[in-house]
């Protein structure tokens, strides 16, 4: 079980007294206040919420909601052949319930980001030279070299479509960012807070779990795919909500307009928040409804495909979901296109989902449900591993 689905696992847990939780333990937190490179100020304040529960020993111990606040510790703006840099310090935390106490974290890690972070929590932005656009641009100097009338075409054409890259660090309220603990943290777990209930009745659940298609079909060319990893019961307009209140987008359609805007992002190395996503059909059908989200890199998302089902249960609409982590992009030759690379551990992004619905306080009900018939090994439609343990997670809204 990963560490992140068992946040919600053990949701019942006896709440600890005084814990201590060691140097090296992580956060999953998201931006409250914007930050950027090109602006920010030594010691300026920073605030962070924490978005997903910590569990030590098998209980909750820090829950969601927890702020965190520190400063800007370092900062330099990006300029003509040096990169960006940003340094964040943590040392405050406040729970929900009003306990706070003293912390020592940096950053370890900035969700579906195009930069990198060192071990020492610096936040190394990138260069514009590195980037297709100036790939581009060194191409038609070399061909203005030879044919300057055709180069000066050439680069009016390439400057109508694509825009130079902006190497700057900035960050918006939203990103998401993982902590690491410098010291051990001495806290006193607070109160247990609320929590969704439990799916019943549970058989039946189990039933309707099992009985539903858990594979899906790429359309071009038709190789077996994603492997649906999640289920909601409700209302298309609760989980629209949902996934709106949790900082995720609807991805546009496949068209020529946003595919262009897929090459623009790709070559000026930044994000597009509704880019569109392939289609996978399940049991024939496109997907119903498709969420993302991003950073600044259309590399790095997480996205994920929902299908309406014809059966309902309690009442409740039915809709079964596959979601992935996109961590990497590159360029197809059998396809003509680009294609992203996912991780391989799908659970992971499960555990992300409901994590993320969790947080905006929507979800009613949660369950885990076993469906032993679910290889724990095989590859989706552009041969990456998918490695599960089978399991569905199922949200009641």
């Amino acid at each position: 079980m990963s560490s992140r689905w068992a946040a919600l696992c053990l949701l019942t847990a006896v709440v600890a007294a005084d814990v201590q939780i060691p140097a090296g333990a992580e956060l999953h937190v998201r931006l409250l206040t914007p930050v950027a490179a090109s602006n920010a100020k030594a010691n300026q304040r920073v605030e962070v919420v924490v978005i997903e529960p910590v569990i030590r020993g098998g209980q909750i111990v820090i829950p969601a909601g927890a702020k965190i606040t520190g400063q800007v510790k370092e900062v330099k703006p990006a300029a003509d052949a040096e990169r960006a840099q940003l340094r964040l310090a943590f040392d405050q935390i406040a729970a929900p319930d009003g306990k706070s106490a003293k912390i020592d974290a940096q950053v370890s890690g900035v969700d579906n980001a195009r930069e990198s972070v060192d071990e020492k929590g610096n936040i190394v932005g990138i260069l514009a030279s590195e980037t297709l656009s100036a790939q581009m641009d060194s191409g038609i100097n070399k061909v203005s070299q030879r044919y300057p009338g055709f180069g000066q075409v050439l680069q009016a054409i390439k400057g109508s479509v694509i825009n130079d890259t902006d190497p700057d660090i900035n960050y918006a309220a939203g990103v998401e960012m993982t902590l690491k603990l410098n010291k051990p943290l001495s806290w006193t777990a607070p109160a247990q807070p609320s929590t969704p209930g439990e799916i019943q009745p549970a058989e039946q659940l189990a039933a309707l779990v099992n009985a539903q298609p858990f594979r899906t079909l790429a359309q071009n060319p038709p190789n077996p795919s994603d492997i649906t990893n999640l289920m909601f019961l409700g209302t298309e307009q609760q989980i629209t909500d949902a996934f709106t209140a949790a900082g995720w987008s609807r991805a546009a359609a496949l068209s020529g307009q946003s595919k262009l805007e897929t090459v623009r992002a790709v070559a000026e190395m930044r994000g597009y928040k509704e880019a569109p996503v392939s289609i996978l059909t399940l049991e024939g059908r496109p997907p119903d409804l498709v969420f993302e989200k991003q950073n600044n890199t259309f590399a790095q998302r997480h996205h994920l495909r929902i299908w309406k089902r014809p059966e309902s249960f309690n009442g409740r609409q039915v809709w079964v979901c596959a979601a992935t982590h996109d961590t990497g992009i590159s360029f197809s030759e059998r396809d003509r296109t680009f294609i992203h690379k996912i991780d391989p551990e799908i659970d992971r992004e499960r555990s992300k989902v409901a994590n993320d619905l969790l947080f905006t306080g929507k979800v009613k009900g949660l369950a885990l449900v076993e469906r032993p018939q679910v290889p724990k090994k095989s590859t989706n439609g552009t041969g990456d591993d998918l490695i599960t343990d089978g399991r569905m997670a199922v949200l009641a809204f």
